[in-house]
Formats: structure tokens, sequence, C-alpha cells
């Protein structure tokens, strides 16, 4: 009887220890309780055969651990994250992968993703676009460099233009005239530099269910594309425009540095437009290049290339009229009489109108950035039906630089990047293992643990995919040690460890009655 009461006292011990450690770590973020597991031992015989034999006491077959689901709390940091379903973190410290259900994470120096320990979370980075490069996981070193720019190559206006609308009252089309169009709308568009620039289109009805497109930039009608791409790319009109304002940025300003460089500039722009006015097909009219001719004879009425007696602002003015040309139309839309977008109609056209309209934006005055912007323009689901005139969503596809502000990291374990454009970008996706046996794992402490051969090799891959769980940002899983049962245990495991101690009393006694019959 000592030895099965010895042996009781041995599993009892360690009941107790296991359930002191379930409640030491009632706390602890990601903690999977165990539970003591207990066999019956007997002794053979001599001839093989047991079932008389009384057995001979306990022992512990196994510390199970248990995977159980822990409750998920909110926390105030973004890279704390909790797995809700199964899986693991994968870890890597030195070189040696661990796996943990821990997901305290922050940034290192080096802005690697790491727990308190210093072990590295590892996924998957990716490129400069913003896009996931799938492979062989890696600690997630995450790029908190500006966003670059991306210059606007297309756009889309969805509107509805009103079937009762009438031909404008005043014709031409004249953008600072708004008797002379029926509906106006307006775009931030991008160009290289990230610089934003104003996109407005006119739209003009010249028939029953045709209306003609005009557009600006920056307030500046849109003039045809070749007299555009004169003054835009003529290198002499550039270095005259910098000439120009070099000038009018001086402290303090030079009226007749700034004088000569206008007639600089005048004189060049007016040389790039006329050249391409003459370049068939025409271009600008007769009447618009008088009045380039008088606005630069206004100028420098003596020809002396100087300019007397005009303030800057009154150069500015007369510069501005000097290289403005009326705007022509972009193109032309046809609708059906259902309301819808007419593509075939608008073939036959002279000349043939086809989607997207690629409309040329001079950016001006000059800012370094590429020269002119060519914007691939549609109008997909605008319509034409008898309801009011209304734009109803306009997109394009750039934006400006901007500066790293916050992580958000969503269910599939995405770490998005917040910029000060108002735009997001992947900056990487975080890795997940689970394996076919997670009770053979092997605790490493520290909230982790290391395969083995009972557990069986990782399956990597992905949260919320297979057997992986979905991730919650800003919370953590707490440890799924229950309290109340662990201390009922308690109880229970004492009373079992005293039983026990009283066999032993009990056997004592029985022996020391048997030593006093000598």
């Amino acid at each position: 009887m000592f030895q099965q009461g010895l042996s009781g006292l041995n599993a009892a011990s360690k009941s107790l220890d296991v359930i002191g450690n379930n409640i030491a770590n009632a706390s602890t973020v990601g903690f999977k309780s165990s539970q003591a597991q207990f066999a019956d031992l007997y002794a053979n015989s001599l001839n093989g055969v047991s079932g008389n034999n009384a057995g001979i006491g306990v022992t512990v077959s196994k510390l199970a651990q248990q995977f159980t689901q822990g409750n998920i709390e909110t926390s105030s940091n973004p890279l704390d994250v909790a797995i809700n379903g199964g899986g693991f973190f994968r870890l890597v410290v030195n070189g040696a992968v661990e796996y943990s259900r821990n997901g305290q994470f922050h940034e290192d120096a080096s802005h690697t993703l790491v727990n308190a320990q210093g072990a590295q979370l590892t996924g998957y980075l990716s490129n400069t676009a913003g896009v996931i490069q799938l492979g062989s996981p890696v600690p997630l070193t995450l790029d908190k460099s500006d966003l670059t720019p991306v210059a606007t190559s297309e756009a889309n206006f969805q509107l509805n233009l009103s079937s009762a609308e009438k031909v404008p009252a005043t014709i031409p089309f004249d953008a600072n005239d708004p008797t002379s169009y029926n509906k106006q709308t307006v775009l931030n568009v991008y160009d290289s530099l990230g610089t934003a620039h104003i996109m407005t289109t006119y739209y003009v009805k010249t028939d029953a269910n045709t209306w003609d497109v005009y557009a600006a930039a920056d307030n500046k009608e849109i003039v045809s594309a070749s007299v555009a791409a004169a003054v835009n790319n003529d290198d002499p009109t550039k270095a005259a425009r910098a000439v120009y304002n070099a000038a009018v940025q001086a402290t303090p300003p030079d009226a007749t540095q700034i004088a000569q460089a206008a007639a600089t500039y005048a004189t060049a722009a007016y040389g790039a437009m006329t050249t391409a006015a003459q370049t068939p097909p025409a271009v600008a009219s007769q009447a618009q290049l008088d009045a380039l001719t008088a606005a630069y004879t206004a100028l420098d009425p003596s020809g002396s290339g100087e300019i007397t007696g005009k303030t800057p602002d009154q150069i500015n003015a007369l510069l501005g009229a000097a290289i403005t040309v009326p705007a022509v139309k972009v193109g032309t839309l046809l609708f059906t009489k259902n309301g819808a977008l007419d593509p075939q109609a608008m073939a036959l056209l002279d000349p043939p109108q086809t989607l997207p309209f690629q409309i040329q934006l001079p950016i001006f005055p000059d800012t370094g950035a590429q020269e002119p912007m060519t914007v691939a323009t549609t109008f997909d689901k605008t319509t034409q039906y008898g309801s009011v005139t209304n734009d109803l969503g306009s997109t394009q596809n750039g934006y400006s630089a901007g500066s790293w502000q916050r992580y958000s990291i969503d269910e599939n374990g995405v770490i998005l990047g917040q910029y000060s454009n108002g735009k997001s970008r992947a900056m990487g996706q975080i890795a997940m293992a689970n394996f076919a046996s997670v009770d053979g794992l092997t605790p490493l402490g520290n909230n982790a643990w290391a395969e083995s051969s009972s557990s069986g090799p990782p399956t990597i891959g992905v949260p919320n995919a297979g057997s992986m769980g979905s991730l919650r940002s800003s919370a953590v899983e707490t440890s799924n040690t229950d309290l109340t049962a662990e201390l009922v245990n308690m109880i229970t495991a004492q009373r079992v460890y005293q039983a026990n101690a009283q066999t032993i009393k009990t056997e004592d006694s029985i022996l020391q009655t048997l030593v006093n019959l000598r």
C-alpha cells in the first residue's frame, strides 16, 4: 500500500503543479492551459496474467495542452493581433523558427515587427506598387518611406446630361461665360511630381442627343493638341518661361528685368504658336494670331526688347492674354434614344469619335513636371435621361506624394500603411502556420512552441484561408485558463493528496500493530 499511496501523492502533486501553472498564467496573453492525464499501474504475474493482481498505483501518462480558443480583448496598440480560429504566428529567433499564439508585437529600430522576447514575426513583403510577393516567409521589415506620386493617366466622368436641356444661348463656347455651356464638372488630377491641378470639363448641347465636350486645366482652357504641345514642349519657350519665373520671384522684384524676361517669353510663345498654327491642319484662327500679335506689341511697342511704364501685374496680365488661345472641343458624345452612349454613331462622325478621349492638359505655369499631361478620359455610365443634369461621380488614378501616418491590419493579415495623401498601400502580409497534431508541439516557454516529430511539419499559409483563422488588429487573445474550474480542480487535487497520505498513514499503523505482536 505504500507504493500505491506514494504514487498517488506524486500524481496529486503533479496535478497541483499543473493547476498552479494554469492559475499563474491566467493573465498571460496567448497562454494555453494544460491538463494532467493519469493511468493506473498493474504488476504482471510470472505467467503474464495480471487480472487477479491488485494495482500498484497511478502514473502521469501525459501533460496535455488544451489548444482551445481564448477570449479576444481589444487593446490600443494596432500591432496587437489576435488569432480567431486555428493556426499560429510564425516567428524567427536567431535563425530558429518557433510558433506562438501571442500576438503582442512592436517595431524594433529597423522597423521589423518583433515580440517582447525579440522574436521576429514573419510574413510576405510587398513591392513598391503594394503587391504582396508570396514565397518563403521572411521577417516583416516594413518600408515606411514616402509614397511616390503617380501622375494621372486615366479619368472617368459619370454624369446624366438632361435630354431636356436646350442649346446654349451664347455661341461659341467660352469657359468664362456660363451662358455658353450647359454643365461644368471639376476633378483634381496630379502631374508627375504629384502636384494637384484642376481638370474641368464643359458640356455643350449642340443638337438632340449630341453634346460637345471641352476641357480646361487650372482654369486655363485647353487649346488643340498641337498648339498645347508647341507651347509646352518648345525648348526656347520653356527656357524663356524659367527666366521669367526667376525674374518675378526675385527679391526685390526688378520691373526692368521682368519686362525683358516677359518680352523674351512672349516672343518664344508667339513663335511656337505661330509654327503650330501653320502646321496642317490649322488649329488657330487668324483672329487668334492677330490677338497674340497685338498683345506682344502692347508689351514692346517700339520693338526694342524692353518694356517700360508697366507694373509686374500688368505685364502678367498681358502675358496671360498673349498665350491664351480659345478652347477647341476635345470630343463629341452621341446618345441613343434610350439615353445610353452610342459609340457606333460616334465612330461615323467626321472626324470619328472614339472613347477614351485623349485630353492633353498643359501644366501652366511650368512646375518642372512632365508636360503636357495626357489623360485618357472615359464617360462610363454617362447617360442622357430626362432627369436633371447631375454629376454622379468622377474618378482618376493619380495621387500626390504622401508620408507614412499609421498602420492597420485586416482580417487577412495584410498590413496597410496609411499615408498623408489619403492613400493606403499594402506593406506586407502576416504568415501563419498550422500542424496536423498541435498536441505534439514542444513547449519552449515565452508562449512559444516548436515543431516535433509528433506534431508533423508545419503547413504555411495566410490568415483566413484553409485551416488558418482570421486576424483581428488592436486585440489580443487572452489565456484560455478557466479560473473557476481550476480552483475547483485544486480543491479536488488537495483532497486526493490528503486521501493518499491517509492510506500511507493507515499502512504505517497496520505495520506498527504487526511489530507490536512480538
